[in-house]
């Protein structure tokens, strides 16, 4: 039997570009972990903003999706919606797949990360210090780019950095 064709091309400079900017833009996505009670997967939306192509969410310790990644930092971030108009499968997205580090209020990085997230989403003002409330950096493992019909990509954490 003969090898089935790879969809998936070589990643390029253009496709390095599409997937910072997709994750770049990207002021919410789709996280999924794994329920700590079943094991199943699960999906929520979180709010997001990226620095130097490592996702940072800011969650609360009540929300499922927090428990998953504090029982088991292996997650998985959707990016990218459609347009307005048009098939949503001709639209880029990406699925990233990561891994959840919390970052302490006592850490260094702590105050840089909170001055940025409130000029990316102004209105986590209203709970960004609840005491429940934490930073996570979803370190990148792997990332697969759909750039639309027939344009497929692997990307490492590299190719995600500035």
């Amino acid at each position: 039997m003969a090898d089935k064709p790879s969809v998936i091309r070589d990643t390029d400079h253009e496709a390095r570009e599409l997937a910072r900017n997709v994750l770049n833009e990207a002021r919410f996505a789709a996280i999924g972990v794994l329920d700590p009670e079943t094991g199943y997967p699960s999906v929520s939306r979180i709010i997001l903003m990226t620095t130097n192509g490592v996702p940072v969410i800011l969650a609360s310790r009540l929300a499922a999706h927090t428990q998953g990644i504090l029982k088991d930092p292996r997650c998985s971030l959707l990016v990218g919606e459609p347009a307005d108009k048009g098939d949503p499968l001709v639209h880029p997205r990406m699925t990233v797949q990561c891994l959840a580090e919390q970052v302490d209020r006592e850490n260094e990085d702590h105050g840089a990360l909170r001055e940025a997230f409130l000029a990316r989403h102004p209105k986590s003002k209203l709970y960004i210090d609840f005491p429940d409330f934490s930073f996570f950096r979803l370190i990148p493992q792997k990332a697969a780019l759909n750039g639309g019909f027939g344009r497929a990509f692997w990307l490492t954490p590299a190719d995600l950095q500035a």
